[in-house]
């Protein structure tokens, strides 16, 4: 489950996305500005850490940007800082690349192996948590109930469209650039959205 605050964000979120995809080698500077299409989430099981992926579009490319947001900087992932926000409920925020970020790296390996789908959403209004309705799906093609291999990542290397995080036993890769045409592979994370509602493969593991 993930908690929202309601808060002002600054920078927003799509201001730090929009300043970070031109630094990206897998993204088409000669674009448009990037428009958000919607998001998804994963849980921390800690609590600590917030886990969102983004689906943006520029032009008629499809990118997905995941963050991670911490209250405190990430050792030895100065490369990967997106940036700093102020949250007006929870203060300053160390904005990742959340490919470097283990947290999310184990996050994604456990949704696609076991099934899971996105995060429940719910939004923190004076102390009641109502419902949000994610506007990215997920679920992945895993059916496995015995846990995941352990999880150790590296620092992740982008080419072609797609990050690869060696993460111990596991490999993964992740879209940065999102082939909706594709169909779903296995072991994947496959997702949906107002406007693209037959399921696109967003990430993959495969065993090392």
């Amino acid at each position: 489950m993930a908690i929202i605050h309601k808060a002002t964000l600054t920078p927003s979120k799509l201001e730090l996305i929009a300043d970070y995809l031109p630094t990206q080698p897998w993204f088409d500077a000669t674009g448009s500005d990037p428009e958000l299409i919607g998001a998804y989430r994963f849980d921390d099981p800690a609590g600590e850490v917030g886990l969102e992926t983004h689906v943006v579009a520029a032009g008629d490319t499809v990118y997905q940007v995941p963050l991670s947001y911490r209250g405190f900087a990430l050792a030895g992932a100065e490369e990967w800082l997106i940036g700093t926000m102020e949250h007006s409920v929870l203060g300053k925020r160390w904005v990742y690349d959340a490919c470097a970020d283990p947290v999310y790296v184990k996050a994604l390996a456990t949704a696609i192996l076991t099934g899971q789908d996105e995060a429940e959403q719910f939004v923190d209004a004076d102390g009641k948590l109502e419902p949000r309705p994610s506007t990215v799906s997920v679920k992945g093609s895993g059916t496995a109930d015995g846990g995941i291999p352990t999880v150790s990542a590296s620092a992740p290397v982008s080419g072609n469209g797609v990050t690869i995080i060696d993460a111990g036993e596991l490999r993964l890769s992740v879209a940065r650039v999102v082939d909706v045409t594709a169909a779903p592979a296995d072991l994947s994370l496959n997702g949906t959205w107002p406007g693209q509602e037959s399921p696109v493969p967003l990430a993959a593991v495969e065993p090392r």
